[in-house]
């Protein structure tokens, strides 16, 4: 079964669900402004895996909100995520909040 990646956006949430990768995270790259237009909060609650490629969207995403000074919140990050982002010292650069 090939690795999927949808999302909804509902009431400012945007709530990825399924596998953030390089294989994955094109069509999510590419509708980028639309979909974060109006977010205030990014729940990977329902995301399974997150790779380095899909690190660095988030990272994207939140720096772009940034720079149009606006707040992103990034909400329900796993366990392995949590580690991946301390792996890379990423820790104080963008705010990812445990999940559960």
């Amino acid at each position: 079964m090939a690795n999927s990646l949808t999302w909804k956006r509902e009431n400012g949430v945007l709530q990825l669900e399924g596998d953030l990768d390089r294989d994955t995270l094109l069509p999510l790259w590419q509708q980028r402004e639309a979909l974060l237009n109006g977010v205030g909060e990014l729940d990977l609650s329902r995301l399974r895996r997150v790779d380095s490629s899909g690190l660095a969207l988030l990272l994207h995403f939140h720096h772009q909100q940034q720079q149009q000074e606006k707040e992103l919140n990034i909400t329900g990050a796993s366990d392995r995520l949590s580690t991946l982002i301390q792996l890379y010292n990423l820790s104080e650069i963008i705010p990812i909040r445990q999940a559960g």
